[in-house]
């Protein structure tokens, strides 16, 4: 399989969002959502935005408090931490002030129930001006809603969709190294259209042209292994 990233319509839109929270006006609150099924790539896209714009970006852990998160961020902005959740959070205004950058959350969901947490992604966000991005789960927007004060610093909310058969097809042809029939691309985007699945469908097919010897891969090659693969719900 190619070692490439695949820009699908949720990566362009995603660059989108990024681009609005960078360029905009004066007074426009600067925090984002980005939130959806699994599967879709969301933490890939992060990860790949981030490391190619210098982004400071942590993940949420479960049962994570208010000291953990800016430890993990003091770390990321490159300092070691302080002691105090005060001195944690001094560190990371003047860092952060020292050099602009984007903070990504990723798994958002973990901080939802935290009111202590989520109010301090509040404040950085106001003491700092920088964008800050939190990326979660479905029913992320649900659990964000609840903190008024939190929420109504969003200016830009971006739901990942599944794939399109315009998606999937890209995934394959820039992923692939083996051919896959127009006919077994249709199949696969009625039966697999998730990310995780479509990546699972290329190895096989590569693995079935080496094992075999065949030049291209069609439907009846992949009918049996994407049966199997609805079955165990992609996973």
């Amino acid at each position: 399989m190619k070692k490439k990233f695949v820009k699908t319509k949720n990566v362009k839109n995603f660059i989108t969002v990024l681009n609005n929270l960078q360029n905009r006006p004066e007074g426009v609150p600067g925090m984002a959502l980005i939130y959806g099924e699994p599967g879709l790539g969301k933490t890939k896209t992060t990860i790949w935005w981030a490391v190619n714009n210098g982004a400071v970006m942590v993940s949420a852990k479960h049962s994570m408090t208010t000291r953990w998160l800016l430890e993990e961020l003091v770390y990321e902005l490159g300092e070691t931490p302080l002691y105090k959740t005060s001195e944690l959070f001094q560190q990371a205004v003047r860092q952060i002030l020292n050099c602009p950058r984007v903070i990504i959350v990723d798994e958002i969901d973990y901080l939802a129930v935290d009111k202590m947490a989520i109010e301090t992604l509040r404040d950085l966000h106001d003491r700092t001006g920088v964008p800050i991005v939190m990326v979660g789960m479905s029913m992320a927007d649900k659990k964000l809603i609840r903190h008024k004060h939190l929420f109504d610093r969003i200016s830009e909310i971006l739901r990942f969709e599944t794939f399109d058969f315009n998606d999937v097809k890209t995934l394959i042809t820039e992923l692939s190294e083996v051919k896959i029939t127009d006919e077994a691309i249709e199949f696969i985007y009625k039966n697999a259209n998730r990310f995780r699945q479509i990546v699972k469908l290329i190895n096989k097919a590569e693995n079935l042209a080496q094992a075999n010897g065949l030049k291209q891969i069609d439907v009846k090659d992949l009918q049996h292994y994407i049966v199997e693969l609805r079955k165990s719900g992609g996973k």
